[in-house]
């Protein structure tokens, strides 16, 4: 029942105040020890005492996420609704920063596009120290109007979406708020209208004017520079808004490289997991058969003594001398006419004895 929202609050861009906050960052402040204890029957009154206490601002910190006070002070001013009034004059206490900061984070999320113009543009000049609490739990140091800054030209700030405004440009060119005037504008006018009497006075004491006075009147040359300087606010906002797309642009590349390392990282693990099981299914293999795997050195170097030995039995038969050959065919043929040879193994013993005499062998 603490968690709900005021039942005489109104809708903020449609949908419930407390949405404006993820799911997620809603039920991490809902279990933080600072929003039970703390932030318990807050009401507008009792909550500007709670924002004086602030000492530091951010979103949420540490391995757990665990939200600031800051941010649970936010989500309590969109759980309660204040008046638009209580939120301005926030924005105007110069005395605390902090409550100051508070008031324009809340201004961010619930006003409209001219009141955030209107009531945030004039912080730029606030240029007091704040102490910002980082995603790792370190302190960091910061300025109000870098704060502002941030609010008026991100889309995420303290770990919330911020809804998205209209272009100051397209403000200004339906007229709904005027061109933005610099505090120093003045300052640069005064310095100027001194430059230009003292000018004035050298010329009268008889000094010689320059051409370009000669030509145009101070007061057209005032009116040109301030048309020059409205020109380069103009401008400047404008860079903003280059910026910020040069810096989405930056951030989608680098969620482009990081998503092509991963699938790398992934293609070359399963490649070199899917090597491993084939090497293994080639070991079972070969010793489902009988036999250790030879390498490829000791296949060719018996390769080579195989080729060798035969060579040497090529040799040894080739160089055996042809005269040898007759002599072997004539030891053949002699053998042949002693009767020796005969299939009879009687007839073969006497021819034998026979050529031992010297007699003629049996012609059976």
């Amino acid at each position: 029942m603490a968690n709900r929202t005021d039942p005489s609050a109104k809708s903020i861009r449609g949908t419930n105040p407390q949405n404006l906050v993820e799911k997620i960052l809603r039920s991490k402040i809902y279990q933080n020890t600072y929003w039970k204890e703390q932030c318990f029957g807050l009401t507008a009154e009792t909550l500007v005492d709670k924002a004086m206490e602030l000492d530091h601002v951010g979103g949420t910190h540490g391995g757990n996420r665990k939200p600031t006070p800051f941010i649970c002070l936010v989500m309590k001013m969109l759980q309660i609704q204040p008046d638009k009034e209580i939120v301005v004059e926030f924005i105007k206490n110069e005395d605390y920063k902090y409550v100051r900061v508070l008031g324009a984070f809340y201004l961010r999320l619930t006003g409209t596009d001219i009141d955030v113009y209107r009531y945030l543009e004039p912080l730029y000049n606030d240029y007091r120290k704040l102490r910002q609490k980082l995603a790792d739990g370190r302190f960091s140091l910061t300025h109000v109007d870098e704060v502002i800054d941030e609010l008026l030209t991100k889309d995420y700030s303290c770990d919330i979406a911020l809804p998205r405004i209209k272009k100051r440009l397209t403000i200004e060119a339906i007229g709904a708020l005027e061109p933005r005037k610099s505090a120093l504008e003045d300052d640069f006018e005064e310095e100027e209208e001194k430059d230009e009497e003292d000018q004035l006075m050298d010329i009268d004491a008889g000094g010689h004017e320059k051409d370009y006075y000669r030509a145009q009147s101070p007061s057209r040359e005032r009116g040109r520079d301030r048309d020059r300087k409205r020109d380069s606010h103009r401008h400047r906002d404008r860079d903003h808004d280059r910026e910020y797309d040069r810096d989405y642009e930056w951030e989608r590349r680098d969620r482009d490289r990081d998503r092509d390392r991963d699938r790398d990282r992934d293609r070359d693990r399963y490649r070199g997991r899917d090597e491993r099981d084939y090497g293994r299914d080639r070991d079972r293999r070969d010793r489902e058969r009988g036999g250790r795997r030879r390498s490829r050195s000791r296949s060719t170097s018996r390769d080579r003594e195989r080729e060798r030995e035969r060579e040497e039995r090529r040799q040894r038969r080739n160089s055996t001398s042809p005269s040898e050959k007759p002599k072997k065919k004539k030891e053949k043929e002699k053998r042949k006419d002693d009767g020796t040879d005969h299939p009879d193994p009687e007839i073969a013993e006497s021819n034998r004895i026979r050529a031992s005499l010297g007699l003629k062998p049996l012609k059976l």
